[in-house]
């Protein structure tokens, strides 16, 4: 596993979107720093409201910080600091 993974949420509702996220965190051993989403943006901001609600804020302990990625369509949530 690398230091970062990707996961690609386009076309997927909110509950779909939070158990693949969960997975990921569940999986995820301590070379994995970033988990990087993939939601878009053209279609509206559910999924990233959603991430943000879900994950930010100490909400789960295995996240430290939600972020923004790249671009408006990526949000990052950082596992440790690098």
């Amino acid at each position: 596993m690398g230091p970062i993974i990707e996961i690609d949420l386009h076309g997927l509702y909110s509950d779909e979107a939070k158990i693949r996220i969960d997975r990921a965190l569940w999986k995820a051993d301590k070379s994995v720093y970033v988990i990087r989403l993939i939601h878009g943006y053209r279609r509206g901001s559910a999924l990233k409201d959603m991430i943000r609600l879900e994950y930010g804020n100490g909400r789960n302990p295995r996240v430290v910080k939600v972020r923004e990625g790249s671009n408006a369509g990526i949000t990052e949530l950082l596992l440790r600091e690098m």
